[in-house]
């Protein structure tokens, strides 16, 4: 499974996408791996390691969003 992670800047709580990183990552199964992990390799894998997030599920998305910066992450999983 593949975890495709992206980031962006905000305005007005938005999302912006003035600019994006993104970033791909081979994972377990979305069912196998709880989301406070796909988090964890997530932030990992963009550098936040040890920053305070608010982390929202939307379903079939994992939102985080930096609370000392206008940033959100988007995790969602796929083939």
């Amino acid at each position: 499974m593949l975890m495709h992670i992206e980031v962006t800047d905000t305005f007005g709580g938005e999302a912006n996408y003035a600019w994006v990183r993104r970033k791909t990552v081979e994972c377990l199964e979305q069912h196998i791996m709880s989301n406070r992990a796909a988090v964890r390799i997530a932030k990992k894998e963009m550098g936040w390691t040890g920053e305070r997030c608010t982390t929202q599920a939307l379903g079939d998305m994992i939102e985080v969003r930096l609370n000392c910066a206008h940033i959100v992450m988007f995790i969602t999983f796929g083939e």
